[in-house]
């Protein structure tokens, strides 16, 4: 089974309100009088960081993706739960989840730690606490919406290569992405429907699409002043960016940080068109 088709068999064990049918990035749980929302990601060795990467660098961005995940729902941070694989220099993976947690102000709640051969993962539960309801999913989007980007996309493309190539250009944004927390809780009230970019622009404007049974136009000429010079197509497609990616009312880009980068249509037989037409090729990253 490959990813898509696993997680359509797994929905017929979600049906629980709070997972919103695993359409979203999140679970949503109401709890008396507070919403919380949940969220969990796993990093691989080989897959979603370089083999003999700095494990300070690995835990920073173990917490930041799952802290993404709540942006995206506009919530708050309340703590994460780690699953962390033992290996070498683990004292540096302890260094830098001490340093994303400080910097970010979010508590340690628990975990687990284990032993095994082969590649090694390490997981994180992130715990938060809604800022507004109801909170915003990928479904929602309507026609007559604009599409808003976050934030500029393929740095961590970049970041990735200097890494991989051993050069001497800037790969902080692939090794510590920053979630845009702040930037999602001031989004939650206005948007129609959000999520983070973890896979890819083009995807991830086709899971919303899809989820919200219409289809997102994007405009090329607007997204390339946040993608690298001469790198646009990779940079629309590779991921890793984790800025926010939205729909709503026409004036947002004049009232919050973000860019109109397209606009919402009716459904048609693609969940995403780029300056009209059907994008070729992969959108994304997919397991």
């Amino acid at each position: 089974m490959n990813e898509s088709e696993f997680v359509a068999a797994l929905r017929a064990l979600a049906t629980n309100s709070g997972a919103r049918g695993l359409e979203d990035d999140a679970a949503v749980l109401e709890i008396g009088d507070e919403t919380l929302v949940l969220t969990h990601d796993t990093l691989v060795e080989g897959v979603h960081v370089l083999e003999g990467q700095d494990p300070a660098d690995i835990a920073w961005k173990l917490v930041a993706v799952n802290l993404s995940d709540l942006a995206a729902k506009g919530a708050m941070p309340v703590g994460v739960l780690l699953s962390h694989m033992l290996g070498t220099d683990d004292h540096r993976f302890v260094t830098g989840l001490r340093e994303v947690l400080d910097t970010f102000n979010v508590p340690l709640l628990g975990g687990d730690t284990v032993r095994g051969d082969g590649a090694r993962s390490w997981g994180c539960t992130a715990i938060g606490r809604a800022s507004h309801t109801p909170v915003p999913s990928r479904a929602g989007a309507k026609p007559g919406d604009k599409v808003y980007l976050g934030g500029p996309i393929g740095q961590a493309m970049l970041g990735f290569e200097a890494l991989r190539d051993d050069t001497e250009a800037d790969d902080t944004a692939y090794r510590r992405p920053i979630p845009q927390l702040e930037l999602g809780r001031q989004l939650a009230p206005h948007v129609t429907a959000m999520m983070d970019v973890s896979d890819g622009l083009l995807l991830d404007a086709s899971r919303i699409g899809k989820a919200s049974g219409a289809t997102l136009a994007i405009s090329s000429e607007a997204v390339a002043p946040l993608a690298p010079e001469n790198r646009l197509t990779d940079a629309m497609r590779w991921g890793d960016d984790y800025v926010l990616l939205a729909t709503g009312p026409a004036g947002l880009d004049r009232e919050f940080d973000v860019t109109c980068i397209g606009e919402v249509h009716a459904q048609t037989d693609h969940p995403v068109l780029l300056d009209g037409s059907v994008p070729q090729g992969d959108l994304g990253y997919t397991h």
